[in-house]
């Protein structure tokens, strides 16, 4: 049995945490929990955000379920996820977007994965005040980052009979740092003849992706535009509460929900625990436990194709329970 550690978050956190640990032990999954209060409402009672006692047991198990948590947007402490990333060395944000045929979507057949350096780029949050008319934000892209993300990249088109990779960029204005993330993704790629390469400007890509996303396959690109991008394609499949992602590093793994902490509807009821219980499936499959992750979206599957127990973000009248218990149902 692996134990994992699971950080509940706040806002919605706390619902669709209980909600997924519920379908995973109906599924039987072969893991065990240290659950873990975080966020705002921990800090009012304690004075930290993260305890270090939750710390210590990411630390110890490696392998971290994580709710959202809200970052206050202009003043504050800087980003918790961010932060994490940071500390753990998280360099790899893998978000695979995919349609659920079940789904009503403008978009068909979506299939679209994007790989986003985690670590550095203008997420490194420093910023200098130059005077009071000037304030200046530091963009850092290195060799030894930009390698790794691309090359994980590559590996993945490998193992998974992916076709395509995409490097997204500005390097047309950026011609240091862009330029350079640019300059070892064609170096690389002569390491994988079998997988066609491309690379396309961030804003161009905006507009395919909007306009034939079926032309992509798998995406690549520096910190700032892997968030941009992947919640564009998000909204390809139905939105962020139907997107999956994991943090990767060499030693740590985080799997987490996209979408924010949404305070507006905590506590109604009503929030959709699918994009944590995706992510949940991800990181069954990196364990090992890959019928239970396929079981489990099976079980989804037929609950959105059936369109009969879906919360309000779906189109649907249900609470987070009803749609829970509708899951188990199917498993």
């Amino acid at each position: 049995m692996k134990t994992i550690t699971v950080f509940r978050g706040d806002g919605i956190g706390p619902e669709i945490t209980d909600a997924v640990i519920e379908i995973l032990n109906h599924a039987k999954a072969d893991l065990d929990y240290e659950i873990f209060d975080v966020g705002e409402a921990v800090f009012n009672k304690c004075q930290e955000y993260i305890p270090q006692q939750a710390l210590d047991s990411f630390q110890k198990n490696k392998v971290l379920l994580k709710s959202p948590i809200t970052t206050p947007i202009g003043k504050g402490f800087r980003s918790l996820n961010v932060t994490l990333r940071t500390k753990y060395d998280l360099w790899a944000n893998i978000r695979p977007a995919k349609s659920n045929p079940a789904l009503d979507t403008y978009f068909k057949d979506i299939d679209i994965v994007t790989f986003r350096e985690n670590t550095e780029d203008l997420y490194v949050g420093k910023e200098e005040v130059i005077d009071d008319n000037t304030i200046i934000a530091y963009k850092i892209i290195t060799k030894k980052a930009s390698s790794r993300i691309i090359k994980a990249a590559f590996e993945y088109c490998v193992k998974h009979n992916r076709k395509k990779l995409t490097c997204v960029h500005k390097a047309n204005i950026l011609k240091k740092t862009d330029g350079l993330f640019l300059e070892i993704f064609k170096d690389i790629a002569k390491e994988y003849p079998q997988i066609q390469s491309n690379s396309l400007i961030v804003d161009n890509t905006c507009m395919q992706l909007v306009m034939n996303p079926w032309q992509f396959d798998v995406m690549v690109m520096p910190n700032l535009y892997g968030d941009i991008i992947s919640d564009l394609t998000s909204g390809l499949i139905g939105g962020l509460g139907l997107l999956p992602s994991c943090n990767k590093g060499d030693e740590y793994a985080m799997y987490e929900a996209v979408h924010g902490s949404a305070p507006d509807i905590a506590g109604k009821g009503i929030a959709n625990p699918s994009a944590l219980l995706l992510s949940a499936c991800m990181m069954l499959d990196d364990l090992g436990q890959i019928n239970v992750a396929q079981n489990i979206r099976n079980a989804l599957n037929e609950v959105f194709l059936e369109k009969k127990v879906l919360t309000p973000d779906l189109k649907g009248h249900s609470t987070t329970q009803e749609f829970v218990q509708e899951i188990i149902k199917k498993l």
